[in-house]
C-alpha cells in the first residue's frame, strides 16, 4: 500500500491517529483543570509504566487539553542536570510562561511580582558566571532568594499561580522522566506542588517515569501519596489492541481480518508502540482492501529488525560489556523480575560483584525494581530482544586492580 498513506506512528512520542485504552487518565486530567479553575483542590497525577505504553504520548495529549482549555503549559523532559541547570531550565520556562500570559508592558503587580521571584531563583547560576537572566527584571528580596531549591521553587510556583489566576488562566506543569530528576530537584517539585495546593492556585502538576517513580516520590516526600494520584500504564486489553490496528486502517479504507488481528496482538502482546510498528511495517507488504494474517507474518521479519535497531538497540548501546553481560543473564532467566542472587549464579559470580553493576543498569533506566531483591526490564520483551542480539552469554573477565608496589 502506499507509503504516504501509512496511518500508524512508530517515532518515539508521536501520537497515533486512534488514542485509545487511556480514557481513564484522559477524564482524570480533565476534572483536576477543572476543579482547579473552581479554586478547589484535586490529585495532581504522576504515570508509569515501561518503555514504550505511550506515557509521552499521553503527556502531550494533556498539553492539548491544557492549552484548549486557555492554560500555560511547562514542558520539559528530564535529565540528569546539576542544581544549576535545573535552576536554569525552569527560570527559561517560566520566563516564556510569563510573557505568554502577559506581556511585558501590560504587566499587572502581581506579575512583575512573579518576575521578580524567578530572577531571584535564578540568581545563584547567575553569580556563578555560567547564566544570564537575559531581561532587567530587578530580583526579589526575600522570595525566590533563600539558597534552598524547594524553599524557592515553591515561592516561584506561588507567584505564578497568583499572576496565572488573576488573569483567569493556570498553569499546567508536564514533566517526562521524572525518574532521572536528582532527589533534591523531585523533592522541590513535590514541595512547591504541595505548596500551590493548600493555597488552592490553579497549578497542576503531571509527572511521568519508569515504575520506580512511585517509590521515588514517596521516599522524598511522605505526603506524596495523598498529594498525588498515581495511574500505572501497562499493555491495552485485546478489544483495545485491535482497535489500535484496526482503526487507522480503516481511515484509510482498509480492513484486517479477524486471524491477523490476532497473529498480530500474539507478536506485540499489546504495547502501543509495538502495535504502531507492527501496523507499519504490515501497511508496507499489504495490498489494499484487506490485510490478511499471511500479511502480518509476512511483516514480522521487518517489525523485529526495526525493534531491535531503534527501540532495543539504542538502549543497550549505552551499556558496558559487564552491564551487557548482566542483562543478558538476566534474559537467560525469562522476562519476569529476576532475583539478584540468581542473576549472579548465571554470571558465575557472587552477588557483591555484580550488585554495583545492577545499580549503575537501574541509574541508567535500563532496569527497576519492582519489589526488594528484584530487578526487571523497562522495556517490555528486552529479554527476547537480548537473545536475539547476544545469542551467548560471554561475562567479561574480573579485573584485578594492579599490586601496589612496596
Amino acid at each position: 500500500m502506499d507509503s504516504v498513506s501509512n496511518p500508524y506512528t512508530p517515532n518515539a512520542g508521536a501520537a497515533p491517529e486512534v488514542m485509545v485504552g487511556r480514557d481513564e487518565q484522559l477524564e482524570a486530567f480533565r476534572v483536576l483543570l477543572q476543579r482547579l479553575e473552581r479554586h478547589r483542590t484535586e490529585q495532581s497525577m504522576i504515570i508509569t509504566g515501561l518503555r514504550g505504553v505511550g506515557k509521552t504520548v499521553l503527556l502531550g495529549r494533556f498539553g492539548e487539553l491544557a492549552r484548549a482549555a486557555h492554560w500555560e503549559v511547562v514542558e520539559f523532559e528530564a535529565t540528569r542536570h546539576d542544581e544549576a541547570r535545573f535552576r536554569q531550565l525552569m527560570f527559561s520556562q517560566l520566563k516564556s510562561t510569563l510573557l505568554r500570559l502577559s506581556p511585558r508592558a501590560r504587566w499587572t503587580a502581581c506579575s512583575r511580582r512573579a518576575a521578580e521571584v524567578l530572577s531571584a531563583f535564578a540568581l545563584p547560576v547567575v553569580k556563578h558566571g555560567a547564566f544570564g537572566l537575559s531581561w532587567d527584571v530587578t530580583p526579589a528580596e526575600g522570595a525566590g532568594d533563600h539558597g534552598d531549591l524547594g524553599m524557592d521553587l515553591t515561592d516561584v510556583l506561588l507567584a505564578f499561580g497568583e499572576a496565572a489566576d488573576e488573569q483567569g488562566h493556570g498553569i499546567a506543569l508536564l514533566v517526562d522522566e521524572v525518574q532521572f530528576l536528582a532527589r533534591t530537584q523531585l523533592e522541590a517539585l513535590i514541595q512547591a506542588v504541595h505548596k500551590t495546593v493548600q493555597r488552592k492556585l490553579p497549578v497542576a502538576f503531571v509527572g511521568a517515569g519508569l515504575p520506580q517513580t512511585v517509590e521515588l516520590a514517596g521516599d522524598v516526600k511522605a505526603y506524596a501519596e495523598r498529594l498525588f494520584s498515581f495511574s500505572h500504564l501497562g499493555a491495552l486489553g485485546g478489544d483495545e489492541a485491535r482497535r489500535a490496528l484496526a482503526e487507522p486502517a480503516r481511515l484509510e479504507g482498509v480492513e484486517f481480518d479477524a486471524d491477523a488481528l490476532e497473529l498480530a496482538l500474539e507478536l506485540t502482546h499489546g504495547y502501543p508502540c509495538f502495535l504502531q510498528e507492527l501496523g507499519a511495517q504490515v501497511w508496507s507488504v499489504a495490498e489494499a482492501p484487506r490485510v490478511c494474517r499471511a500479511d502480518v507474518a509476512l511483516a514480522r521479519e521487518a517489525y523485529e529488525a526495526k525493534l531491535d535497531g531503534s527501540f532495543f538497540r539504542v538502549r543497550l548501546d549505552r551499556a558496558t560489556p559487564l552491564q551487557t553481560a548482566y542483562l543478558r543473564a538476566m534474559a537467560e532467566l525469562g522476562p519476569e523480575p529476576q532475583k539478584a542472587g540468581d542473576v549472579a549464579r548465571v554470571m558465575h559470580r557472587e552477588s557483591t560483584q555484580v550488585g554495583p553493576t545492577r545499580a549503575e543498569l537501574i541509574d541508567l533506566g535500563l532496569l527497576y525494581t519492582p519489589e526488594h531483591g528484584y530487578a526487571a526490564f523497562t522495556a517490555p520483551d528486552f529479554d527476547a530482544f537480548m537473545r536475539r542480539a547476544m545469542p551467548e552469554l560471554v561475562v567479561p573477565e574480573v579485573q584485578r586492580r594492579p599490586r601496589k608496589a612496596d
